[in-house]
């Protein structure tokens, strides 16, 4: 027998998910030419920054040489337009030149000034494209295979990337709930945003072990899917141990509401009648076996939440049921307190013993 008393649960949810790396990057050329270098284990970690890759820079390289001889001729016009500029004021102070001609100087030393910044942003694209063929990571994390190889002509921003960056550091698990369950939430947390009141979900692996790091729940979709009818929730989890894989399937267990004033009562003293509906066998105050029948809200464990159908105090009948049949009066037995079992211990004692 087991006597049972009201407690506020927090009730909770198991939902599938997958597991989404929190950032990932797709190595592409930005400039075309011949792969000379790979620079990276397959595999590894890289760091932002570092060079995945060169491209054979003899074009590019003659490139920035063509610019900065442009840059230097743009400089010498200049320095002459600048020259002429002020002889003409001179001979403009003397009156010895025309105004025209000052004019004419003044407008030639603006265009080749203008000649040269054009000049320099000439050198200064033909150098970005130089610096391009040197590929570097733009993100931190585990770098997957080679998708190309030395000698591969590469064309930029291909479709088809070279390599593919992922951190996995902190990793995302997406998982879907149904529509009717998160309006459930939110009547049950007074339209409070779901984050705000999970501070942990746990996560269960594929092999049904439990991940060793708690997760937290980090945004949800605002709006929801019209053809499956579910709205998207994402969690965050850290992995320092690299455990968690991108694409792997996990489930995750989140808290959905706290039931109030509800009962747990252990699964083997609830049976179901022949309509299919819950019932335990509960001892009243003489003694007498009733029947009662319950509202089941989900299974927590070992035990049924129970919301109605039971009374703060109620004695369930949780060993012994073929013994005690309805309308039978018994002698009701708390289980004794758990002990080490000696050897060849005799059973214990049913929990209800029925009186003839």
């Amino acid at each position: 027998m087991q006597t049972v008393q009201p407690q506020d649960l927090t009730l909770t949810t198991t939902l599938p998910g997958r597991v989404v790396a929190s950032g990932m990057a797709e190595v592409r050329p930005q400039v075309a030419g011949i792969v000379t270098d790979r620079l990276f284990q397959e595999g590894g970690r890289v760091e932002a920054g570092d060079v995945l890759y060169t491209i054979d820079p003899a074009s590019y390289q003659a490139a920035v040489a063509q610019a900065e001889a442009a840059v230097a001729q743009a400089q010498a016009q200049l320095n002459a337009a600048q020259k002429e500029e002020v002889r003409q004021q001179e001979l403009a102070s003397r009156n010895v030149s025309s105004t025209a001609a000052l004019d004419t100087a003044i407008a030639a030393r603006d265009s080749a000034l203008a000649g040269l910044q054009a000049a320099r942003a000439q050198l200064n694209a033909t150098q970005i494209e130089l610096d391009r063929t040197k590929i570097k990571a733009r993100l931190s994390g585990e770098i997957g295979r080679s998708l190309t190889s030395q000698g591969a002509l590469v064309t930029a921003s291909q479709a088809s990337p070279l390599a593919v960056i992922r951190n996995i550091d902190t990793v995302y698990v997406d998982v879907t709930q149904s529509a009717a369950e998160i309006i459930e939430w939110r009547r049950g947390n007074a339209g409070a945003r779901m984050g705000d009141s999970m501070a942990e979900v746990s996560l269960t692996l594929a092999d049904g072990s439990v991940y060793d790091q708690k997760g937290r729940l980090t945004a949800a979709e605002p709006d929801v899917n019209e053809q499956t009818g579910v709205v998207v929730l994402r969690m965050s989890f850290d992995n320092p141990d690299k455990l968690l894989l991108p694409g792997m399937y996990v489930q995750v267990e989140m808290p959905t509401r706290i039931a109030k004033a509800v009962f747990l009562v252990p699964q083997e003293a609830v049976s179901r009648n022949r309509r299919g509906q819950p019932v335990a066998m509960v001892v009243g105050a003489e003694n007498v076996v009733e029947a009662r029948q319950l509202t089941v809200v989900q299974d927590m464990g070992g035990d049924w939440v129970v919301s109605d159908g039971l009374n703060a105090g109620d004695r369930i009948v949780t060993v012994g049921l073929q013994m005690a049949s309805l309308g039978a009066t018994v002698t009701p037995e708390e289980p004794a307190a758990a002990a080490p079992a000696a050897s060849g211990d005799a059973p214990a004692a049913p929990a209800a013993t029925q009186t003839e």
